[in-house]
């Protein structure tokens, strides 16, 4: 059976920036072992399957080249622009996803798209791993937090940020999905920086990271006391995620970004 399959660069209005996503539109149920083979043969951080449930509304997976994630903003962001820029949904109709993090909503806007995403936000560690600052270079954090799903760390200097070179082996034996690393903005045009690592499920940085975002969302405001705020991820390629809640404690976050579509084709497997 031929699949339609796109490749769309997130969190970018221009190509070859962002974060690369695949997204496969399933017209029936897959074995998990053949999405986990298409995801890695795409090789990209993730994978999007899509499954129509009713009108605007999908079952959506996202699996990187070796696992299955439970959370994964920028494949989101590309479904969604699929559906609206190739697909045919009605762009004035709001998006509906069933996933494993619960119900998300995608809105058409002049700017690209915005997700209804729950929020992650950290608490500190008490203690920080060793294998995590190793695994950073020796770096010297002012805040270690753990979400639950990830590290965040918080240094004093975007460019700090910008100059790490992890050792990925150790990050990969940390008992989390990846270690967030961050800091205030250096130009206008941002907030703040990030950036993600995630070696443990076969990400060893990933480009532009939505979900990381509803961490830094909540954090960032408690730290600007805004509740607007624009994220940078200062990885190679770059990418840009607008963060909007109602309030700091809020239990959802908007992330906004535009997306591209790069390839076209047709996935006969």
């Amino acid at each position: 059976m031929s699949l339609p399959l796109y490749q769309v660069d997130a969190f970018t209005e221009t190509a070859f920036a962002g974060n690369p996503a695949a997204v496969c539109l399933l017209s029936s149920q897959r074995p998990d072992a053949w999405m986990q083979d298409v995801a890695a043969e795409m090789n990209l951080s993730e994978t999007a399957f899509l499954r129509p449930l009713s009108d605007d509304r999908y079952q959506l997976r996202w699996f990187t080249p070796t696992d299955e994630v439970r959370l994964c903003g920028h494949a989101t962001l590309a479904s969604a622009h699929v559906l609206w820029t190739e697909e045919g949904s009605d762009p004035d109709r709001p998006l509906q996803f069933e996933t494993a993090s619960g119900t998300l909503t995608a809105t058409r806007t002049d700017g690209g798209s915005t997700l209804d995403f729950p929020t992650d936000p950290p608490s500190p560690v008490d203690a920080t791993p060793s294998s995590l600052l190793n695994g950073l270079g020796g770096a010297a954090p002012s805040y270690v937090g753990h979400t639950g799903r990830d590290y965040l760390v918080h240094l004093e200097a975007a460019e700090a940020v910008r100059s790490l070179s992890p050792r990925m082996a150790r990050l990969a034996t940390l008992d989390a999905r990846g270690v967030i690393v961050t800091a205030p903005a250096d130009t206008d045009a941002a907030d703040f920086v990030s950036r993600f690592f995630a070696p443990s499920v076969g990400v060893p940085e990933d480009p532009v990271t939505g979900s990381s975002h509803c961490a830094l969302g909540p954090y960032w405001a408690h730290e600007t006391g805004r509740t607007e705020l624009i994220g940078h991820q200062v990885s190679p390629r770059g990418g840009t995620v607008r963060v909007r809640l109602t309030a700091p404690d809020a239990d959802r976050i908007d992330l906004g970004g535009q997306a591209v579509t790069v390839i076209r084709g047709r996935l006969d497997a």
